[in-house]
């Protein structure tokens, strides 16, 4: 490919200006497709910053596109994933008029697999209330009509509902190709359409799910590739500690009692007393559970392994656990070829029992029987790289047990080929162009980093308002205080407005304040809270509404879109430090100690850095735009490590006057 030929793509006559009213050449995008052109050609991997506005998406597609090989495009969300496959692949193969197949694949637990659907409708105690017998009846006509089987289609049923749990697969209770419906399953036609396409589109979860697989030495279920571009590259180090871990929960647990229970007396009746083993099952797990009380007073409802208050009576409790399990793996041993559901079942439990046994090594001694003793040569560095921390989490209706890698670094930097090229990209990857906090947690070592800002007039665009005499977040009064000096703000624009809070605590305490506010000032504005319905429900209201006010935590801080004047207004409680009681991140920060490092500077200052550019970059979307970000905590200015934070912001136009910010709304708003 010549870099001649990307800059006729991208001219202001090129095709894709033609064949978009809405495109405007950007030096910045050219220069991204470039850099990525280049890193194919080198098979190497590329750290590409692009500030919001650049074009990311048509800068690595048509290089992609033009590149001729075989290519993986992993986003951060199904929602970014489905825009992807649905509008803008479609939108650039057209311009470009290239005949580039390209498929869509996501995790099974996304398709309906006609086996459990079967299962669930011939089940009259399936069903658990009247709203699922009505959604049972759309995923049951939506099966015979459909070509994907993919749950997003399919609009009557949510795709948070529960009722999908029991219509898809899990890798445990799947029956390849035992099942019946073999020649039909939806997940075998999408995983075909990928192994053929050029270009494949899939999300961070299932790539983290295949590289997983990998390193239990299962078959892959990705196609192998000649570039693998990952979008929203900033969320890779959570996803991967997820995939890269692994959790049991009490429901897994009483789940399996009730499907070994089942199987057995349906199709292996004489062999045992199932309804005896589903029962010793259940049993073993409310004990467990019961055990695992005590941790429902500490803070966050959370004990790492070795701080479980009744360690012995714990330790017993998952100790018989695993003798039952044992006793149930040998009993569906025997009559697993009877039927594949007591396959499946024979498959969870040893799943389950494995998962759990791994959970519990090393023991409080230090032993563990699943790794030899480390020879005098091996290093604390591969020690660590190796480490996990174990926890239980427990709450109201369920303990669950998680365990996770301290460092995912190796194991994600080993999966790619040499032959392959990796580009990396989002609007938040640096702190203050550094990327070496990111480049650290993912073991990118070779990579080239890139950084591109974004073409807006953040200056003219926007405004961050820190006031000047708001107490500090610990401080009791904090939250009223912060809304009292929000409230101006609210009444003198006439626009949207996103408050993004650190923990839904403060969702809660902020969205109460407002309304009693809203009440007694007579302020007519729709007023939505996170919680009160879904997450793409509440966006809806909230950009149809023009002026309402969205209260949110985490999942509110990225991955929104809201153009216009329907965000005019974003206002952050407190900077988002991550919470102490995490567990993973309290064993990373003393793993960080241990090693003479500094946590606060190596670790929670750059995640709070990249995690406040998330929150801001909801405000200013498009060259239109304008704003007000308000930070209501003042140790963004007061702190000496305040300037690394507001440093990496968009450089808006910077106040501490109320005064100011109401004049420059009222000038913006024309009024």
């Amino acid at each position: 490919m010549l870099l001649q030929e990307l800059s006729d793509i991208f001219a202001p006559d090129g095709p894709i200006a033609q064949a978009m009213p809405d495109y405007r050449p950007r030096q910045a995008q050219l220069e991204l497709a470039q850099a990525i052109e280049q890193t194919l050609s080198d098979h190497s991997t590329l750290i590409a910053e692009a500030g919001t506005g650049t074009g990311k998406t048509w800068a690595y597609l048509v290089p992609a596109f033009l590149s001729g090989g075989k290519v993986l495009v992993s986003t951060g969300t199904r929602t970014l994933q489905d825009q992807l496959f649905r509008r803008d692949l479609p939108r650039l193969r057209k311009a470009l008029a290239l005949p580039v197949n390209v498929a869509l694949l996501k995790g099974r637990g996304n398709y309906v697999c006609h086996y459990h659907l079967e299962r669930m409708s011939s089940d009259d105690r399936a069903l658990k209330s009247r709203a699922e017998v009505s959604q049972l009846r759309h995923i049951q006509v939506f099966a015979q009509q459909t070509k994907t089987g993919d749950k997003s289609e399919l609009a009557q049923v949510p795709e948070d509902a529960d009722i999908w749990n029991r219509a898809t697969s899990t890798r445990e209770n799947c029956l390849g190709q035992d099942c019946p419906y073999v020649r039909d399953c939806f997940v075998l036609k999408a995983r075909r359409q990928a192994q053929d396409a050029d270009l494949v589109v899939v999300n961070h979860a299932l790539f983290m799910a295949d590289l997983a697989l990998r390193e239990e030495g299962i078959t892959e279920l990705l196609p192998t590739v000649d570039l693998v571009v990952f979008d929203e590259a900033h969320q890779l180090p959570d996803v991967a500690t997820r995939f890269l871990g692994s959790s049991v929960s009490s429901h897994q647990l009483l789940d399996l009692a009730r499907a070994t229970e089942a199987a057995g007396l349906a199709y292996a009746r004489e062999s045992t007393n199932w309804s005896e083993a589903g029962k010793r099952i259940e049993h073993a797990a409310r004990e467990l559970r019961l055990a695992a009380a005590p941790i429902d007073k500490l803070p966050g409802r959370k004990a790492t392994f070795q701080s479980i208050p009744n360690a012995a009576e714990f330790d017993a409790a998952l100790a018989e656990m695993l003798v039952v399990l044992d006793g149930s793996v040998a009993l569906l041993g025997v009559v697993s070829e009877k039927h594949p559901d007591l396959a499946a079942v024979e498959k969870t439990c040893t799943d389950i029992r494995a998962k759990l046994y791994q959970w519990s090594q090393p023991d409080r001694q230090g032993n563990n029987t699943l790794k030899p003793p480390p020879t005098d040569g091996a290093s604390d560095n591969n020690q660590a790289a190796s480490a996990a921390v174990r926890w239980v989490e427990h709450s109201l209706h369920h303990m669950r047990m998680h365990s996770a890698p301290l460092s995912v670094a190796q194991i994600f930097s080993r999966y790619r080929s040499k032959e392959q090229a990796w580009v990396l990209t989002s609007a938040t990857l640096s702190v203050n162009g550094d990327f070496s906090h990111f480049v650290r947690q993912l073991g990118l070592w070779d990579a080239r980093t890139e950084s591109w800002n974004s073409p807006f007039d953040y200056a003219d665009q926007g405004v961050l308002y820190v006031p000047k005499n708001l107490p500090l977040p610990s401080d009791r009064e904090f939250n009223e205080k912060f809304v009292s000096t929000l409230l101006p703000l609210i009444k003198a624009g006439s626009g949207g407005v996103l408050v993004l809070c650190t923990t839904l605590r403060a969702v809660d305490r902020i969205a109460e304040l407002l309304q009693e506010h809203f009440e007694d000032d007579d302020i007519e504005r729709l007023l939505l809270r996170q919680g009160e319905a879904s997450r793409g429900v509440l966006l809806e209201r909230f950009r149809a509404e023009k002026n309402a006010v969205l209260v949110g935590s985490a999942s509110f801080w990225e991955g929104i879109d809201v153009p216009g004047n329907a965000l005019t207004l974003v206002a952050i409680d407190k900077l988002p430090f991550a919470p102490p009681d995490d567990p993973v991140l309290e064993a990373r920060l003393n793993l960080c100690r241990s090693q003479g490092g500094n946590p606060f500077m190596e670790y929670q200052l750059p995640e709070a850095a990249i995690a406040l550019k998330q929150g801001a970059g909801r405000l200013i979307r498009s060259e239109q735009d304008w704003g007000v970000l308000m930070v209501g905590d003042a140790r963004i200015v007061e702190k000496p490590y305040g300037k690394l934070l507001w440093r990496g912001l968009p450089p808006f136009a910077r106040t501490r006057e109320p005064d100011q910010v109401v004049a420059f709304l009222r000038k913006k708003q024309g009024t």
